[in-house]
């Protein structure tokens, strides 16, 4: 069998946590809350054996609260849940996340401005071409 990556490992974690987090969203099922749950204490354990009591419990408590809020059962349901959207780095995932909780998200593209011209610093210069200002001979007319 080949060793997997740490890295790899734990990121794969975390996306099978979030689409869990999504299922949870979409069918509001004790079974589903409770992969979550299962996903995040594997998270905590951080790939220590399973009889070890992991100190580390911030996926645990963040799924706890993301498992309450989901179904807006505490006051600050929004609040939380649109902290956990900020957090979602994928685009296609923070869509179907806040679709799934009926939350509205700015899917608009950045507003790029356009640069400002400043015509006023040119004022009263020749422009760049050959044609002579206006009131003034052309060199080929002098000779």
């Amino acid at each position: 069998m080949e060793s997997q990556d740490p890295v790899e490992w734990h990121s794969r974690l975390l996306r099978a946590w979030q689409l869990a987090l999504l299922r949870f969203a979409v069918t509001l099922d004790n079974a589903d809350r409770l992969n979550v749950m299962a996903i995040a204490a594997e998270i905590d354990r951080g790939g220590h054996s399973s009889e070890e009591q992991p100190s580390f419990s911030f996926f645990r408590k963040i799924s706890a609260d993301l498992c309450s809020a989901i179904p807006r059962q505490n006051d600050a349901a929004d609040a939380i849940l649109r902290q956990y959207l900020e957090r979602i780095e994928d685009p296609r995932a923070r869509r179907a996340f806040a679709s799934a909780v009926e939350i509205e998200i700015d899917t608009a593209p950045p507003r790029t401005r356009k640069p400002k011209v400043n015509n006023w610093l040119w004022r009263g210069l020749a422009p760049r071409s050959n044609a002579p200002l206006p009131g003034t001979r052309s060199r080929a007319a002098r000779y």
